[in-house]
């Protein structure tokens, strides 16, 4: 049975409130099928973004770490993580990494990083858009995504690694029984074939939940795909 998750209810950074693992627990993950170790690019290195750097190590793959108040602060887990793990400025980062993921507050990524260093690359955009704690922002109808496309108009924007608590996301991987899933939602189905990837080398299933605008309303606040953990099998029949 996969274990529970220990500990308080703690909102991470971005808005999240742990729901623990439930769900059918039986059965046990097959062999999944890893992708090639890239380096990748982690900017927000709060609970969510320093987990996620975390368990990208602990797979195999090489990360470089960056966040708002510079390299020199990023010296604690540098230590914890070793060589796998560097540090740099946000605009260093992104042109460093093969792969970049967004985990800082929705309201800094417009501006974040001169757009031609994201040209070409997969980005991916973790990030949720909150207009007080735990109310979804009035977008018009928009996904938050397809705003971060627009204001990186040369990146393979993908949404995924939004909908997971740093606490379910630290352990989950590592945990038998059916495997959980996170979600990719895009326009370019190599982009999300390369997230999918990652998805899998870290032990969760990837499940594709469609276009951009469709496929990231679903997994952002207000959505039902957001903040519920569920397993491959219970995803693919929702959707």
């Amino acid at each position: 049975m996969r274990p529970g998750v220990p500990g308080e209810l703690h909102p991470d950074q971005i808005g999240l409130d742990r729901h623990g693992l439930n769900g059918p627990t039986s059965g046990t993950a097959g062999p999944s099928d890893r992708g090639a170790s890239m380096r990748t690019g982690v900017i927000g290195t709060g609970r969510i973004g320093s987990t996620l750097a975390r368990i990208l190590v602990a797979a195999g793959h090489e990360v470089v770490l960056a966040n708002a108040t510079g390299p020199d602060s990023l010296a604690p887990l540098l230590a914890e993580l070793g060589p796998a793990a560097t540090a740099a400025r946000p605009v260093e980062a992104a042109g460093r990494a093969d792969l970049l993921v967004l985990m800082v507050p929705f309201a800094g990524v417009r501006g974040l990083l001169p757009p031609h260093v994201v040209q070409d690359k997969v980005l991916v955009d973790s990030t949720n858009a909150f207009s007080g704690p735990g109310t979804p922002a009035d977008l018009g109808g928009r996904g938050s995504s397809e705003l971060v496309a627009e204001w990186y108009p040369g990146a393979r924007v993908v949404k995924s690694l939004n909908t997971m608590h740093f606490e379910t996301l630290a352990v989950a991987g590592k945990a038998g029984g059916e495997r959980l899933a996170h979600y990719t939602a895009g326009d370019e189905p190599k982009a999300k074939e390369i997230v999918a990837g990652i998805i899998t080398d870290l032990g969760f299933a990837a499940v594709d939940t469609g276009p951009l605008h469709s496929g990231g309303i679903l997994q952002q606040p207000g959505g039902p795909l957001f903040n519920r953990s569920l397993t491959e099998a219970q995803a693919l029949a929702w959707i």
